[in-house]
């Protein structure tokens, strides 16, 4: 009898395979991830060695739990892969804050609007938080009004990622951009930029007279 195609390192019980796999019957998914059906263990077993492959536990809480036939030194190879790719994406996403208290003017509302339109355009998530002070904090009405009003300012460069909730003396929300709001905005301002004008060129010198007068 063949021995299992993975030799790799120790494998952890979150991953059952080959000969692990102690239950009568599977429910068993070829190589191709075409459909084989409930099958005895043994015999899953028995295709997965003729093909040089392995028996993976993929749904261990499934009655019968159901196995696959793949190559699993490249499955956990892959799966490493997406894992850290995934993480270098979330490493990518910078998240800026922006203040507001419950009672801001118009000015610096526009201020703060302003930075947080510039945090989204760049593809940025931004946090906002509102500030309570004092009395402040018995009226959560007035974060949650100035919220709403901030996320429909900028609803066309992002969304409401986390509803505003709030903490002890503070007050938070989430935007995100829209996916895709960067090539929006860059498309926007080309646009809107005016169109280059040529240089304006010198005045043509005048014309030499075609004869010149002589002196008698």
């Amino acid at each position: 009898m063949r021995t299992p195609l993975y030799l790799g390192g120790p494998i952890t019980t979150e991953t059952r395979i080959n000969d692990r796999i102690r239950v009568p019957e599977v429910r068993l998914i070829g190589p191709g991830g075409e459909q084989v059906g409930i099958v005895r263990v043994e015999d899953a077993l028995r295709v997965a060695l003729e093909a040089d492959l392995d028996l993976v536990e993929v749904a261990p809480d499934a009655r019968p739990p159901v196995c696959k036939i793949m190559d699993y030194g490249k499955f956990k190879y892959e799966t490493a892969q997406k894992a850290r790719e995934s993480r270098k994406n979330q490493q990518q996403t910078v998240i800026k804050e922006q203040k507001l208290r419950p009672k801001i003017d118009d000015h610096d509302y526009e201020t703060k609007k302003r930075n947080v339109i510039r945090f989204l355009e760049v593809g940025s998530k931004v946090k906002v938080t509102i500030m309570f002070r004092g009395r402040e904090q018995s009226r959560p009405e007035l974060g949650y009004r100035l919220l709403q009003r901030l996320a429909a300012d900028v609803v066309e460069l992002g969304f409401v990622e986390t509803s505003a909730k709030q903490d002890g003396r503070n007050m938070t929300m989430v935007l995100a951009p829209h996916k895709g709001a960067k090539t929006r905005v860059a498309a926007h301002q080309r646009a809107s930029d005016p169109p280059a004008t040529a240089a304006p060129q010198a005045p043509a010198a005048p014309a030499a007279p075609s004869g010149e007068a002589t002196s008698g």
